[in-house]
């Protein structure tokens, strides 16, 4: 079976979405589609799904959630210059992407981790407030 550098017609999903480097392996991008991290034009698809061009996917990476549109579609995985070839986040996406990653970075600053662990003095008095 000889694979050729040719632009396909169709490609399952999952198999896109790895090509496009979104997920590790094909079965992470599966259990990310089964699990309702992935929906296909709006809506939640199964992972069997043929991938057609100017499709908008909204999927989440971390914390990330991100919203793209198919430009190219490819069952091989190549480079990651490549990859980035195959799909187009849209505008909205990038402004929203970057203002909860602002706001996260925000809040990590406000909210400093103690410089040391409550002793036991301490601990007892956290204990005796939360209980009331």
């Amino acid at each position: 079976m000889t694979k050729s550098l040719e632009p396909t017609s169709s490609v399952r999903l999952d198999k896109w979405l790895w090509a496009a480097r979104f997920y590790k392996t094909r079965a992470i991008a599966k259990e990310m589609i089964n699990g309702g991290k992935v929906y296909y034009n709006g809506q939640r698809t199964k992972s069997s799904k043929m991938a057609e061009l100017d499709a908008v996917i909204k999927l989440r990476q971390g914390y990330d959630e991100k919203e793209i549109v198919i430009k190219k579609l490819s069952e091989q995985r190549q480079k990651a210059i490549i990859a980035q070839t195959l799909y187009q986040e849209t505008p909205e996406s990038i402004v929203k992407r970057e203002t909860y990653a602002e706001a996260r970075r925000l809040n990590v600053l406000n909210n400093p981790a103690p410089d040391h662990k409550p002793d036991k003095k301490q601990r007892r008095q956290l204990i005796r407030f939360k209980e009331g």
